[in-house]
């Protein structure tokens, strides 16, 4: 099993860092403006219309592929057993000394009142 999580929280973090790579490259829709005067979109690598279909496209596939690594994580993290969950403050909750009753001091009378030096 910790294989499989190993796995799957390496496919997660693939997923995620290829899916911020792509949404850099990708151009917003301001810039659809300037492409339509001739600024470099008939020389791009996917053509003049391409690149946002294919782009936009892969990034979807790998958003959906990043959602479902990341709902597979939370179902078998939340599915382990409690003892070997290994949380410190569990651990901390159940060790803990018993409490120790504190019972006050009587006053002294007299002259054991006074300081001394």
């Amino acid at each position: 099993m910790s294989v499989f999580l190993t796995i799957l929280l390496a496919v997660q973090m693939i997923s995620a860092v290829a899916m911020v790579g792509l949404i850099l490259v990708q151009h917003g829709k301001g810039a659809d403006m300037g492409a339509a005067f001739g600024s470099g979109g008939s020389g791009s690598l996917f053509g003049a219309s391409g690149s946002a279909n294919f782009l936009s496209r892969t990034t979807a596939v790998l958003a959906t592929v990043f959602f479902a690594c990341t709902l597979m994580l939370a179902y078998f993290g939340a599915a382990r057993p409690a003892a070997s969950s290994g949380s410190v403050l569990e651990g901390a909750a159940v060790t803990a000394p018993a409490p120790v009753a504190v019972v006050p001091a009587t006053p002294a009378s007299g002259a054991a009142q006074i300081p001394s030096k």
